[in-house]
């Protein structure tokens, strides 16, 4: 058996070596690293693929939620709604740019932000709110979408976790994650279900003058080379990453089908055990399984991780600290017990290996050893 990784990207790569090596080699004799054709092209493909008008790659996720903002026009002191379960990047950038983070609790069986918390905490200063599509699958955006209608609300989906999953709306369409409020970020670290070889992100919008002012705040502000309209950043995809990314792509959907596979192995192996709680998918969401992370009831999570991890066996705790507990981020509104829901998952989950190239004797490996400890707890 080989040995057990929380994502094997050695794997998969050499499945696809000969593509890869191939994309990578000719950019190299192009000698057009930065805005090449390969970043022309991916950008094309992407927009095909997602069903948007507009792709903007940029240089990394937390970029993309940057530029965003700064695209929106929303300025100091205004208000952004997001969940405090998720991973620090989607508040770094409100405080970033001078904004009020203001956080929100989440759902305990899908992770995404709860609706009914967005609407108690809007006041005349929230300008917009960010739904994390946590994990994998989509945020109830029906009811995120409503409430930003009623109240003339902004929504950037953070998409880093859920490239591909596909939400179905109250009116029978559907609409892959990113794609459903007026922006949508992702990025293509390694690890994410469609990464790259580095740093790498995009933006994702159906409105073409956001589209036109997102290009614009993500290339210093100019639309015309040394013609600056606005403050910008320096934000751009390479031509190798991107020449990777499309490579890539067309993989995409089997590498989020070998997930589910994935999934769907551990939920019959854990299923109707009290002790653990197996995702839940939620109706109206595909989920892609960026991670596989499970709820613990009983168990001594630090004793499971260290049993797991003397069978060779890796598992991550995503994420330990929630954000109104993070020393950079406390603030007089929230404490200890004002997020029940998060505190408790903060406590209590735990996530196991999950990637595209699990093998049914790895998956067994897995699961018998976390019911080893389960059952001798």
């Amino acid at each position: 058996m080989k040995n057990l990784q929380m994502v094997d990207l050695v794997s998969q790569y050499e499945k696809i070596q000969e593509e890869i090596d191939g994309a990578v080699l000719d950019v190299i004799r192009s000698s057009a690293y930065i805005n090449g054709p390969e970043v022309k092209e991916f950008q094309k493909e992407l927009e095909e693929y997602m069903g948007v008008k507009h792709v903007i790659p940029c240089a990394n996720g937390t970029d993309a939620l940057q530029v965003a903002m700064m695209a929106l026009g929303l300025q100091p002191g205004d208000e952004v709604i997001t969940a405090t379960f998720t991973y620090v990047a989607t508040a770094e950038v409100i405080a970033l740019l001078k904004l009020t983070p203001v956080l929100v609790d989440v759902d305990e069986n899908t992770f995404g932000i709860d609706p009914e918390q967005v609407k108690a905490a809007i006041t005349p200063k929230t300008k917009a709110i960010v739904p994390v599509h946590l994990f994998g699958q989509c945020a109830d955006m029906d009811a995120v979408m409503k409430i930003a209608k009623e109240h003339n609300l902004y929504i950037i989906e953070d998409t880093a976790q859920a490239i591909g999953a596909e939400y179905t709306l109250a009116d029978g369409t559907t609409a892959k994650a990113g794609t459903i409020g007026d922006i949508g970020t992702t990025s293509f670290f390694p690890s994410k279900n469609l990464g790259c070889y580095g740093d790498g992100g995009a933006i994702f919008t159906n409105n073409d003058e956001l589209a036109a002012k997102l290009r614009k705040m993500a290339n210093h502000g100019q639309s015309k080379r040394y013609y600056h309209d606005e403050i910008g950043v320096n934000s751009r995809l390479d031509s190798i990453q991107a020449a990777i990314l499309r490579k890539k792509l067309p993989h995409l959907d089997t590498y989020n089908a070998n997930r589910r596979k994935a999934a769907e192995y551990y939920n019959a192996a854990f299923a109707n055990n009290p002790k653990l709680k197996v995702p839940v998918v939620a109706k109206n969401s595909t989920h892609v399984f960026h991670q596989y992370t499970l709820q613990l009831d009983g168990v001594d999570r630090e004793k499971l991780i260290d049993h797991l991890n003397d069978k060779g066996i890796p598992a991550m705790i995503y994420y330990p600290v929630a954000l109104h507990m993070q020393e950079a981020y406390k603030d007089d509104r929230y404490g200890k017990g004002h997020f029940p829901v998060t505190e408790k998952l903060v406590d209590n989950v735990i996530s196991l290996p999950m990637h595209s190239e699990l093998d049914e004797e790895q998956l067994e490996y897995i699961t018998s050893h976390v019911l080893e400890y389960i059952n001798q707890n």
